[in-house]
């Protein structure tokens, strides 16, 4: 009767009566992954991620330990099995979320799968995607009244970008203790890149300004695209060096693709290499959300916080595109600045649809391409900003 006792103690179900907040924890990772599988959120990470949220949230399971990873350090020593704690599974996974290395090799997939030919065609689209990054230092001094530290303040303000990965490798790196509540914020945010942006794009924006027709871009040829990570790479690792990680990925991934010579490797880091990725990644980053860190009132304030970064970034690019067109004899449609953040491709279509609705005669795909993925870079030069300064 006493091993019976003991037995049932050590259960789950015993240890919820010791931890009731697991029960709001694991009912938050259900309803993402209902988000996730059922009305179609950004499915890939946001189903790892429910998934790795009920997984460090399940009582007795041991599959995470905070204080493997407390003060922002990877306690070494005791990962030997030293001591009260015996790792986990998502211990071991997490070493790739905190030494930086997932969030470089999504943009090195990011790269190969990603055409920069827009961007070239038309290099004004770039000033659209660092116009779109002012949501991001907005909302770091907007963090920093509402008591946040420079480095949290710095974290919360990257979710604006709408980049997932760079929010987590800047996270990592300022603020760890808030990686839960930030990653499963920007990418939510991400998923709702269709639902939040139109009303704001149809805010700033006139029906003439919207029904505004682009001029076929011009062709780029294969020169122009395999100098360009060089040049890039270059700049910006002399600029900021602290974002060569994620710049120097992204641009490898991409020379891969343009190059010609290595399909073989463009081909893997599109799909075997990114998809197993994003497995380890989503699967580590919902570990971090435990019901001691998530459940609290500053990670009401980063829900907040992030989607106000998210508006301001996407206002940012309307309202630059129409500053420019007081310039401008050939007009840019202002709904391409709205795809400045780095939610690559999703944004631009978004661009595309608003667009269409005003005009059926409108293509802005392509175009809002060339700012989407001048974010994707611009919201890596924000980051290595935010790095040097608070890092």
């Amino acid at each position: 009767m006493d091993a019976v006792i003991n037995f049932l103690n050590q259960t789950g179900f015993s240890l919820i009566l010791d931890y009731p907040q697991t029960l709001i924890m694991l009912g938050i990772a259900c309803f993402l992954a209902y988000l996730a599988i059922v009305k179609g959120f950004e499915p890939l990470l946001l189903l790892p991620i429910a998934f790795g949220m009920l997984l460090s949230n399940l009582p007795g399971a041991e599959m995470f330990h905070e204080a493997l990873f407390e003060g922002g350090k990877v306690h070494w020593d005791l990962f030997g099995g030293q001591g009260d704690i015996m790792p986990g599974l998502l211990d071991f996974l997490y070493l790739g979320v905190k030494l930086g290395i997932y969030p470089c090799l999504i943009f090195l997939g990011i790269g190969a799968m990603t055409d920069f030919g827009p961007l070239l065609a038309n290099p004004k689209s770039l000033l659209l995607g660092a116009a779109a990054q002012l949501g991001i230092f907005l909302t770091f001094v907007g963090a920093r009244y509402l008591g946040f530290t420079p480095a949290e303040a710095g974290s919360i303000g990257i979710i604006g970008g709408a980049d997932g990965p760079t929010a987590i490798y800047t996270t990592t790196r300022l603020a760890p203790h808030l990686l839960g509540p930030i990653a499963v914020a920007a990418y939510s945010y991400m998923a709702l890149v269709p639902v939040i942006q139109p009303p704001i794009m149809k805010l700033l924006t006139t029906k003439e300004e919207r029904k505004i027709q682009m001029h076929e871009l011009r062709h780029v040829s294969k020169r122009e695209k395999i100098v360009f990570p060089f040049v890039v790479t270059i700049f910006v690792a002399l600029l900021v060096p602290s974002a060569t990680p994620l710049v120097g990925t992204l641009m490898l991934g991409n020379l891969f693709r343009e190059c010609g010579v290595v399909d073989r490797l463009s081909q893997t880091a599109q799909n075997g290499l990114i998809n197993t990725v994003t497995i380890f990644l989503g699967i580590c980053v919902g570990a971090t959300a435990t019901a001691d860190t998530f459940l609290s009132l500053s990670t009401i304030k980063i829900l907040i916080m992030g989607v106000t970064a998210f508006a301001l970034g996407t206002a940012g690019g309307v309202l630059l595109a129409k500053f420019m067109n007081l310039f401008l004899k050939d007009k840019i449609n202002p709904l391409i600045g709205s795809a400045g953040v780095s939610a690559v491709p999703m944004a631009a279509r978004v661009s595309q649809v608003v667009g269409q609705k005003e005009n059926p005669g409108n293509f802005l795909l392509m175009h809002a391409m060339g700012p989407n993925v001048a974010g994707v870079i611009g919201s890596a030069i924000a980051a290595g900003v935010l790095l040097a300064l608070f890092g």
